[in-house]
C-alpha cells in the first residue's frame, strides 16, 4: 500500500486533509513532522493556513524548506493554500517574507486592488469560485472546466512563469489558482473543503505518477 505524508509543521488543516485523502482511498495517510517518514513516503502533501511569516519561521526551524525541495523533485507533491504560497519566492505579507522559491513569482495582497466597480476588494476572498483550467493536467481528470472550489485567502499568486499556471481564478482580477511543474502541483483553494470536485482532485493526486 502506498503512503501519503501530510507534512505537519504546526500550521494547517492537517486532519481534514488527511481524512479527505483517506476518504478517496489514497492509501496509508500519515500526518507527520518526521523527516525520515516524509522522505520514505510515496506522495507528499504540504498544507498551510495562517500568516506566512509564522509558517516560514516554522518551516525553516524544522529544516522543511530543504526537505520540501528534495521530496517534491522526485514524487507526486501537492501544496495547498498557504502551502502553495510558501513555494513562491516571496510574499508581501508582514512587510515581506522570503519563501522557499520552488516556483518563481510573488504573493500579493488582494486588499490593494479594486473590483469592477472601482471599490477595494474585500478580504479575505472567501467562498466558492470557478477555476478555469489553463492547461490539461492529470489532476484535472474528470473535473469539468470552470468547476467551483472553496477559497479562503487574502493573498494571491502572481506567477513568474505564466506557463506554470494550470488553473486560474478571478476575484477583481485574474489570479493563479493552481501551479504545476514536473511532479509538483499546488492549489490556492482547499480541495478537502470543495466537495465532489475537490475529492476528485485528491483522488487524481493519489493515482498520479508525477509525470506531466
Amino acid at each position: 500500500m502506498q503512503t501519503v505524508a501530510v507534512i505537519d509543521y504546526g500550521m494547517g488543516n492537517l486532519h481534514s486533509v488527511a481524512k479527505a485523502l483517506e476518504h478517496v482511498g489514497a492509501g496509508r495517510v500519515l500526518v507527520t513532522s518526521d523527516a525520515k517518514v516524509i522522505r520514505e513516503a510515496d506522495r507528499v502533501v504540504f498544507p498551510g493556513v495562517g500568516a506566512i511569516r509564522d509558517c516560514m519561521a516554522e518551516i525553516r526551524r524544522l529544516g522543511f524548506d530543504e526537505l520540501v525541495r528534495e521530496v517534491s523533485a522526485d514524487r507526486p507533491f501537492l501544496g495547498i493554500c498557504v502551502g502553495m504560497q510558501a513555494l513562491l519566492e516571496r510574499s508581501e505579507e508582514n512587510d515581506g517574507v522570503d519563501c522557499i522559491g520552488l516556483f518563481p513569482g510573488q504573493v500579493r495582497f488582494f486588499g490593494k486592488d479594486l473590483n469592477e466597480d472601482g471599490e477595494r476588494l474585500k478580504v479575505p476572498h472567501m467562498g466558492w469560485n470557478e477555476v478555469s483550467q489553463a492547461v490539461k493536467h492529470p489532476l484535472w481528470h474528470d473535473i469539468p472546466d470552470s468547476a467551483r472550489f472553496y477559497f479562503v485567502h487574502s493573498y494571491y499568486i502572481e506567477a513568474g512563469k505564466p506557463q506554470q499556471v494550470v488553473g486560474r481564478g478571478h476575484y477583481g482580477k485574474d489570479f493563479a489558482a493552481a501551479l504545476a511543474e514536473g511532479s509538483r502541483f499546488a492549489v490556492q483553494f482547499h480541495p478537502e473543503k470543495s466537495h465532489t470536485h475537490g475529492l476528485q482532485l485528491l483522488q487524481n493526486f493519489a493515482a498520479w505518477d508525477g509525470r506531466w
